[in-house]
Order: structure tokens, then sequence, then C-alpha cells
């Protein structure tokens, strides 16, 4: 029965990641930091490259169970938001603002340890901003000024694909910038979601695309997950600053998403951000911290 529970716990988990994970905004890392497993789920990321059998096996078995449940999120994400993400992008970037917003609060909240009296880190905070801000505002796609064709590789397009996936997956384990913002920011977030969508109605032409997709994840894993550990490890109060400022300058990526869609709009603004969608945000998250809470209990 205990194994039972384990599972659903742990597909709980990875269904909330994948919603984090397939929309611009809070990353699933961030989910996994304010439910209390991050570091388990970096410990169990990193066994898989390690020599220690046993740890191996246990790391397996924790993702798989993850697994389950992320792949039942990104699924029905896929089918939801190709056609939500264009008809009401103003209401989403207001729902994922309120994600951020309410979410560094809690992380500052959860790491107050690491980062009291250690002030002298903020200018990673500082860092962290401006890497987010800088690529997207030279971000070649804004404006729609690129576009991407994924039913028509090339060998430019296979290598441009693979490098977002590798960036992208390295965001999502990081609990700060969404990998969604950074494939927002590359201009391919509606063509992976659109190739999901396609072949989950067998649509194998855009197969291709998935799959050089997914060997820029898988690459980015084994690149990323040693370094995110050491920095964990060795440097926490920089590299949290770091998270933090990530995570301030996403909203400004959220804010010109709209202008990278196929159909490019005007960036978020005052008149166009919706409230009731930013306080839902809000809410969310502090479900998500009860969710912490109650999976401990249990």
């Amino acid at each position: 029965m205990k194994k039972v529970k384990d599972v659903v716990k742990n597909a709980m988990q990875g269904f909330c990641m994948a919603l984090a994970d397939s929309v611009p905004g809070v990353s699933g890392g961030t989910v996994a930091f304010i439910l209390g497993f991050y570091n388990k789920f970096i410990d169990s990321l990193n066994a898989l490259i390690s020599k220690d059998n046993e740890a191996r096996k246990e790391g397996i078995k924790f993702l798989l169970k993850l697994a389950v449940g992320w792949i039942i999120g990104m699924v029905l994400a896929s089918l939801v938001l190709s056609s939500m993400f264009e008809n009401h992008i103003y209401g989403i970037s207001s729902l994922f603002i309120g994600f951020i917003l309410f979410a560094i609060p809690l992380i500052i909240k959860t790491e107050k340890e690491c980062l009291k009296g250690k002030y002298k880190y903020l200018i990673f905070t500082v860092i962290g901003i401006l890497v987010v801000s800088l690529i997207t505002y030279f971000n070649p796609t804004s404006g729609n000024a690129l576009n991407i064709d994924v039913s028509n590789l090339n060998f430019g397009l296979c290598l441009y694909i693979f490098f977002a996936g590798m960036i992208a997956i390295s965001a999502m384990i990081l609990p700060g910038i969404s990998g969604s913002t950074i494939l927002l920011i590359f201009g391919i977030y509606m063509p992976i979601i659109n190739s999901i969508k396609e072949l989950l109605h067998f649509n194998f032409s855009y197969l291709p695309v998935l799959i050089v997709f997914g060997l820029g994840v898988l690459t980015g894993i084994v690149l990323i997950i040693k370094l995110v550990k050491l920095a964990l490890d060795k440097y926490k109060s920089q590299t949290v600053y770091t998270i933090i400022g990530l995570m301030i300058g996403s909203i400004y990526a959220i804010i010109m998403g709209p202008t990278s869609l196929d159909n490019a709009k005007s960036a978020l603004s005052f008149g166009t951000f919706n409230i009731i969608a930013f306080l839902v945000g809000g809410l969310i998250i502090f479900g998500l911290e009860y969710g912490k809470k109650f999976f401990k209990e249990k």
C-alpha cells in the first residue's frame, strides 16, 4: 500500500511539474522547489550518470514515477494550450506573472538561511535579471521576424532546435526561468507544442522535429546536471540569488511573449493585463505550498 501511495504522490508531483514546464512562467524546477522534492529530483538525475549502481537504480525508480504524471500533464497541456495560448495570450501571461511574483517570496522564505546576511551576492540577482532580459530584448523572433516552419526541416534548423532544447531543459531543471519561456524566446514554443499535438493525432510527419528536440534535451541534462549539483552544493547562496534574478527577468520575457506568436500581437500592457488571472496564479502557487505540507504529513 505504501508503494502505491508513493507512486501516486510522485505522479502528482510530476503532473504539477509538467503543467509548469508546458507554459511560459514558472519552471518545473520551481514547482519541485516549492513542493520540497527538488534535492531528490537533482540527486536522481545525477545518479543516472554516476557509477553507483544502487543510486542509479533508486534514481530511475523515482524519475519513472515522476514521468508517469509528467507525461499525462504534458499531453493534456499540449492538447489544450495550442489553441488557448493564441486566443487568450494576455490572460495566460497575467496568470504566469502571478506564478512568478507569488513564488519568489516562498523561495526566499524556504532558502532564508543561505540568503540572510549574504547581500553582497545580490549582484548575482542582477546578473540573472540581465541575462533573461537581454536574451528577450535581442530575440530575433520578436515581432514574428523569424518564421520557423518545423514541417520543413533542414540542417541549420535542426541545429537551432537541438540547441534550444538543450538550453530549455537546463532552465526546466533550474528553479527559475521556465524552459517554455526559453522556447518562447527562441521562437519555437508554439511549433513544439503543435508538433506534440499533431503526433498525438498520429501525424508522424512531425516526429523528426520532436526527435531532434528530444536529443537536445538529453544532451542538456547530461551537461547541466553536474553543474547544477556543484552549484547547489558549493555555491548555494550565489545560486539561489541567481535563480531569483532569472525569475524576475522572466517577467519581461512573458510581457514580450505575445510579440513572438505566429500571429504577433502587442506586448502585454496595463490595458491588457488581467488581474483575475494574476490572482489565480497566486492562488495556485499557495496551493502548491499547501501541497508541500500535505505530502510531508502523508
